[in-house]
This record gives C-alpha cells, sequence and structure tokens, in this order.
C-alpha cells in the first residue's frame, strides 16, 4: 500500500488517481501509523513552504517521514514535498524545512516570468529506476517561484533550463522527489508515478 501524505496542503485528488491508473494501491492518510507501515510514501505539497512545515508538524509527522526515508523505503516528494525536503527554505523565511537533503530553497532571480508555470523539459543527470523509460528533453509540467539548491550535487537527479539550469529532481537511494507535477505530466509523469510502484511492490 502506498500512503499518500493529507496534511491539508497537498494536490491528493489528482496524485492519487494517477496513482490508481497506474495499478497503484493507495491510501489517503494522516496517521503516522498508516505512514510508517507504508509500503511506499507519497509527500505532495502545494502553498507556501512556512504553512507546509508548521501543517506537518501540527500533524506530528516529521518524525514519521523521517523515519520512513531514513529505512529506504520508497518515498516520492512532489513539488513542496521536495523542498520541504531541504534545510531551509528563503519563502518568506528562512523557514526549517526538514533535513533530510542538506541545502537551501532559493527563488528565481531573472527576467522570466515567475512564476514558471507550464510545460519545460528534463535534462538527466543520473540514470536510475524512478525515471527508467523517460527520455532526455522530455517535457513536464511546473507551477513554482522557488527551486532546491543541494549541497551534494550528486543528488540531482535532473536539470531544467528557465532563466538558468536549476535542480528540477533529486534521488538517493528509494528517495526521489520532483520539483514538477508528475500527475499533471501526461504519459511522462505516469511513467515516473508507475516506476514508483514498481519500485514499492519490489519490496
Amino acid at each position: 500500500m502506498i500512503a499518500v501524505i493529507d496534511y491539508g496542503m497537498g494536490n491528493l485528488g489528482s496524485v492519487y488517481n494517477a496513482l490508481r491508473y497506474v495499478g497503484g494501491e493507495a491510501e489517503v492518510t494522516s496517521e503516522a501509523a498508516a505512514i510508517e507501515k507504508a509500503d511506499g510514501v507519497i509527500l505532495p505539497g502545494v502553498g507556501a513552504f512556512g504553512d507546509c512545515m508548521a501543517n506537518l508538524r501540527e500533524h506530528e509527522l516529521v518524525e514519521p517521514i523521517k523515519r520512513v526515508i531514513e529505512a529506504n523505503r520508497p518515498f516520492l516528494g512532489i513539488c513542496l514535498g521536495l523542498q520541504m525536503l531541504f534545510s531551509e527554505s528563503d519563502e518568506g523565511g528562512p523557514h526549517e524545512g526538514l533535513g533530510v537533503i542538506p541545502g537551501k530553497v532559493v527563488r528565481f532571480d531573472h527576467d522570466l516570468k515567475i512564476p514558471q508555470i507550464g510545460w519545460n523539459q528534463l535534462n538527466i543527470k543520473q540514470q536510475c529506476p524512478q525515471l527508467e523509460g523517460v527520455e532526455e528533453g522530455s517535457y513536464v509540467y511546473f507551477v513554482h517561484s522557488y527551486y532546491v539548491v543541494p549541497e551534494d550535487e550528486s543528488v540531482i537527479a535532473t536539470t531544467t533550463d528557465y532563466g538558468h539550469e536549476f535542480c528540477s529532481a533529486i534521488r538517493r537511494g528509494n528517495l526521489f522527489a520532483t520539483q514538477f507535477h508528475p500527475e499533471k505530466s501526461h504519459d511522462v509523469g505516469l511513467r515516473i508515478l508507475d516506476n514508483f510502484r514498481r519500485l514499492v511492490q519490489a519490496q
């Protein structure tokens, strides 16, 4: 079973429906016990970084999330679910993140329209099971004004160019997280979700 974390800030319906479409067994839950016993976990996120972190703390989900990741169980972060994995964010802050991945979340600083809304391409930097079957230059869907800057560049799975090259996905073992929205990225996004489903079933 895949647990989709409900902490009041996620695009839960779209993620759940996309998972079911690729054959994943999923449940939307805010229960720490259900998250910790799940075979795989998805952390979605829509909204402001500080509000999302406050909601995770209010639901007492910070430590359960960290334990799932430390156990190397398949974990997928989406949009703010990527950003919250990092040490801190400049969005209305600084605000402290989960601290799973050392690094910062910073705002775009260029002349292009902010936020970036729409389709953009992936530059694949790391061959990994989560990206199996995803071709170089594939288009995925973004909605964001901030992006992550990992201290350790070896975790970067994909980059994307928007004013400059930025990290659009990270991977460390069974931890994978994307700035883009797989659930809104048509065939490419469904492939990524199906890869995640397969990793979960292989556990």
